[in-house]
Formats: C-alpha cells, sequence, structure tokens
C-alpha cells in the first residue's frame, strides 16, 4: 500500500494566478478573488502525476504536497 498523499497551499507565498485549479481542477477551485480552495487536501493515486506537475509549475511555489 502506498503512503497517502495530502495538498496545501501556502496562502501568504500564493498570489492567485490560478495555474493550480487550471492543471488540477479534481481538487482546486479558487475563490472569487482567484484564490485556490483544495475541494480535497488527499491526492487519489490516480492524480498523483498531475498533482506533482501542479505543485512544480507554481510560479510562487506555494503549492505543495506531503507524504508519499
Amino acid at each position: 500500500m502506498t503512503p497517502e498523499r495530502t495538498l496545501r497551499v501556502d496562502r501568504i507565498a500564493c498570489t492567485g494566478r490560478g495555474l493550480c485549479a487550471e492543471l488540477l481542477p479534481e481538487l482546486i477551485d479558487l475563490d472569487e478573488w482567484g484564490y485556490p480552495v483544495l475541494k480535497e487536501s488527499t491526492v487519489p493515486g490516480r492524480l498523483r502525476g498531475h498533482a506533482r506537475r501542479a505543485v512544480a509549475a507554481c510560479p510562487r511555489l506555494a503549492l505543495h504536497t506531503d507524504g508519499g
């Protein structure tokens, strides 16, 4: 069994560009100001690659994954 991976957003570092929600709409919505809101913090196995890409693409390094 693979360890659970979770997403988190550093709200201080985030500038609300919305790229994370474009790359991972299954787990991230945007609020009315364009800042990310996590629908679910646990990343299902089928979305791990997408989550890694969203984390890597964040221009402010505000999106992180923890765990396995």
